[in-house]
This record gives C-alpha cells, sequence and structure tokens, in this order.
C-alpha cells in the first residue's frame, strides 16, 4: 500500500525535510504534501519508491525554503531553528546527530536554498551528484560545483563537533546548578572564552534581540534571567534535543523556556534559548532520525 511505503521511509523523509528548511512544522508540510503527491501516482509504477519519495521531498522543500525564507527576514530578534526532541542514540551516529545541531543549522541557514540541498543531500546523506541533479532539476556538472561551493563555505564557519555523551550532560547539570544558586566563579569556569548565547522570543515572549557573546557577559546574562523568569514553581528537567543535551524549564506545568546546550573540551561554547510559544508547542513529540542505508555513502568528490 502507498501509505505503507510513506510510513517506512517517514524518518528519512522527515530528517531531510528538517534539514532543508530548520522547522519541524514545515518539514511536517512538506510530508504532507509530499503524501498527496505519492498518494496519486501508482507504487507498482515506482521502480525505486524511497529514491522517488527523496525527490518528491526535496523539491517540496525547496519550494517551501524559498517562500520562508522572505518571511525569517523580518523575523523579531534572533532566529533559530525549531528545536526537535530526538532521542538519546542519535549521538551514535556522529554525522546525523552534528547535522541537526544548532551550530550546523544556522549555518546551513546562510547557504542559498539550491546550495543547502546539495549540501545536506551529499555530505548528511550520501547522495552522488547524479542523484541529486535527478531530485533538484540540474546538470550534475552543476551539482558538483554547487557541492563545492556550499562544502567551503560551510566548513569555514562551522564549529568543532561533539556529540552528545554522559560527560557532557554532566557539565549541563553542573551549570544549572551554579545557575540556580548564583554562584558566579563556578558558573563563569564552566563557559569557553568565546561562548555565545542566542535567544529566540520571535516577538511572541521577552527575548534578548541580539546575541551575548563571551563568559563574563554570557554569565551575567544567565544569572539575570534564572532571576527574573523563574519562580518557586519553576521545575528544571534534563532532555536531549538536536542530538545536544537541553534543559526544560516548566512554569507551573507548561514549558516556559528551551535551552540547548553545545559543549567542547569540557566547556559550554553556546547556548541557544528557546522562548518563541510558536516553535515550542511541538516540544513533547520525539522525533525519529534516520539517514537512510549506507549505500549512498560514496561520495563522487
Amino acid at each position: 500500500m502507498a501509505e505503507d511505503v510513506f510510513t517506512e521511509h517517514r524518518p528519512l523523509l522527515f530528517t531531510i525535510a528538517y534539514e532543508m528548511l530548520g522547522s519541524a512544522a514545515d518539514a511536517e508540510d512538506v510530508l504532507q504534501e509530499s503524501y498527496l503527491r505519492w498518494s496519486a501516482v501508482d507504487p507498482a509504477a515506482v521502480e525505486h519508491p524511497r529514491a522517488y519519495l527523496v525527490r518528491v521531498v526535496t523539491r517540496q522543500a525547496l519550494n517551501h525554503l524559498r517562500t520562508v525564507r522572505a518571511r525569517r527576514e523580518d523575523y523579531v530578534g534572533p532566529w533559530l531553528p525549531e528545536p526537535i526532541r530526538t532521542a538519546p542514540d542519535v549521538s551514535d551516529d556522529t554525522i546525523l546527530a552534528e547535522s541537526v545541531s544548532m551550530a550546523m543549522m544556522l549555518v546551513l541557514e546562510t547557504l542559498n536554498p539550491t546550495e543547502r540541498a546539495v549540501f545536506v543531500l551529499h555530505e548528511v546523506f550520501g547522495y552522488t551528484h547524479g542523484e541529486i541533479a535527478a531530485c533538484i532539476g540540474k546538470t550534475e556538472v552543476t551539482v558538483r560545483q554547487i557541492a563545492h561551493r556550499a562544502r567551503r563555505h560551510v566548513h569555514a564557519r562551522r564549529r568543532r563537533f561533539e556529540p552528545d555523551s554522559e560527560a557532557a550532560r554532566g557539565i549541563v547539570e553542573q551549570f544549572l546548578l551554579a545557575a540556580t544558586t548564583g554562584q558566579v566563579k563556578p558558573l563563569i569556569d564552566l563557559l569557553a572564552p568565546d561562548v555565545i548565547q542566542i535567544s529566540d522570543g520571535g516577538g511572541k515572549a521577552v527575548a534578548a534581540r541580539r546575541p551575548v557573546i563571551g563568559r563574563d557577559d554570557v554569565a551575567r546574562f544567565v544569572l539575570g534571567v534564572i532571576r527574573t523568569a523563574t519562580t518557586t514553581t519553576t521545575r528544571i528537567e534534563h532532555a536531549t534535543y538536536n542530538g545536544m543535551p537541553a534543559a526544560r524549564f516548566l512554569t507551573d506545568g507548561a514549558l516556559d523556556w528551551l535551552v540547548v546546550f553545545e559543549i567542547e573540551g569540557g566547556q559550554i561554547t553556546g547556548l541557544y534559548g528557546m522562548r518563541n510559544p510558536d516553535k515550542l508547542h511541538r516540544s513533547e513529540t520525539v522525533h525519529p532520525l534516520d539517514r537512510g542505508e549506507t549505500c549512498h555513502g560514496n561520495h563522487d568528490r
């Protein structure tokens, strides 16, 4: 049945759409549009269903991305990808974990739509330049050129990545203890000198309008937020989002804000705080992610 085939490949299709769009909501819209197109064809006439579905989702995601980019230019304050709750074992696949990390998703946001599609399909999912050419309607030579340009752009901007681990979660626990008890020195010691804090309120919740950079400024910012934004009814939960350790701040049982932590060399290098309610209301859902079979792993560079 068409539905069974689509369901089988859904984790892969969602992962592709999310990495291209940076939004779980937009990715779900793309999957819905793609399913409608899939249900209109005769599955028996499709020799390779997965390849066909990847092409459909890629094209739909490209169209969607071109539409939403203009909307993001008018976004109030810093824009962050919509955080997605992931299973802890996502970190077992380092390529997948890095590709959905907040830092990488923000780098992908600096690519144009076609560059982003080519980079994601080639570098993350291992599709060949020829396969990508069939997906996006360009020649293989053109795709090869786009891939080279996108890879150079990303590598110049990507931060060193360390997957989620027990040690990383321990650092987050120490950080939260120091922050909630007002211990300034231990808090600063856990922050890297060039740590960056980015808040996304989307104009719908109070959040810093500019990134905060440097351990002293970030420490002051965090202590101020903890002091003013938490109450006696605030509860902190540990979780995994985008393959990274995270903390959920719930006030009176409702999720008020979510912080995802980037850690390198035993120190926190990035804090990504989400307060935009539009990006939090699906945060309970655990999204299965998948890069597909490894048969596409031979990159034709």
